[in-house]
């Protein structure tokens, strides 16, 4: 509501049944302009996701997977001009996977990193051809497993760090799940992600004291925050604004370069490569960017032109804010620019 000017509807089930979280779905979907999947465990939440995404007309989202994973791009995109090296040559090491982990590899597969020079790393060791406990039970897993680790490296997350350009770490919460000698491993100007709540699996004075030269995490009391906030707000503006069917990974892409633009419009440095929740215009500019790539795509059902996507997601934007501030000046609800420092 107040990122991104969308009336939203907690719907809470008193269940983990996948199949009737699915039929629930199903049948409120005709109500609803977009759904958002909140808290459902690794692995069901890949097949619910992937059912409904087939079967709803309206776009159904998880945002533990697809926002993490848009933002989590974004600053990926940055950190790599900053260091001064290519996305397509690019090492990069996942540190976990559960559902956000997996879909952050997705993403960044999908948006130029090469399957050969990725890592994914879990609490048993890194993925890779060899791992038959993943084989049976965690098919997303395995297909990392098939896709990834070009340079076929085994062993855990010591393995896993070396010669890594940049790691991305959605794992247990630290500190101490990176241990900051492993920084130390890994290639010349490393970037390190360490997104863990409420504590990231590193620190950011340890990873600089090793050499780190881009850290961010998913809180707002350090530098260079990439929280899924950044991108679900304006996907879901954008979305709605050209009545879309469905959520699709380049719509996804569109949100994460957009928000990677809209930095380096402002003025890219190693602790600031994403904007900030402060920053309005952006999810205005991030709302268009998915809107035009939904219509390019023809899964909108409305034609816009570029200024009337923006004048409309600038007026439900800025109304919301509005709204908000008046209600907080007026003592009705606790100040949200506080929440957000």
């Amino acid at each position: 509501k107040y990122l991104g000017g969308v009336d939203c509807v907690p719907i809470c089930l008193d269940t983990k049944d996948p199949e009737k979280i699915i039929e629930t779905v199903r049948l409120l979907a005709p109500s609803f302009g977009g759904i958002n999947l909140e808290d459902i465990s690794n692995p069901k939440c890949f097949d619910i996701l992937d059912e409904l995404r087939r079967d709803c007309k309206i776009p159904v989202w998880h945002d533990d997977q697809q926002g993490t994973a848009t933002v989590e791009v974004a600053g990926a995109i940055n950190a790599m001009k900053i260091v001064g090296k290519k996305l397509e040559e690019a090492q990069i090491t996942v540190v976990g996977a559960g559902a956000a982990s997996i879909a952050i590899s997705r993403l960044l597969l999908a948006t130029g990193f090469k399957p050969q020079n990725m890592c994914v790393c879990d609490s048993k060791g890194i993925l890779n051809m060899e791992r038959e406990d993943v084989k049976e039970q965690f098919k997303q897993k395995w297909e990392l497993c098939e896709k990834t680790n070009g340079a076929g490296k085994r062993g855990g997350l010591k393995e896993a760090m070396k010669g890594a350009d940049i790691v991305i770490a959605a794992s247990k919460a630290g500190p101490g799940t990176i241990p900051p000698e492993y920084v130390d491993l890994m290639a010349d100007d490393p970037v390190i992600f360490a997104t863990a709540n409420p504590i990231p699996e590193i620190w950011p004075w340890e990873a600089k004291e090793h050499g780190c030269k881009v850290f961010a995490t998913g809180r707002s009391d350090f530098p260079n925050q990439v929280n899924n906030s950044m991108g679900f707000p304006a996907i879901f503006r954008g979305v709605l604004d050209v009545r879309a069917k469905t959520i699709t990974d380049e719509m996804c892409i569109a949100a994460a370069k957009e928000l990677a633009a809209c930095a380096e419009r402002k003025g890219l440095t190693p602790e600031y490569i994403v904007p900030t929740m402060s920053e309005t215009d952006v999810f205005i500019s991030e709302a268009v960017a998915v809107a035009e790539k939904a219509m390019e795509q023809g899964v909108a059902r409305l034609k816009l032109s570029r200024q009337e996507l923006r004048d409309r997601a600038e007026f439900m934007i800025k109304r919301s804010r509005g709204l908000t501030a008046k209600m907080m000046d007026d003592g009705y609800i606790a100040d949200a620019y506080k929440a957000f420092e």
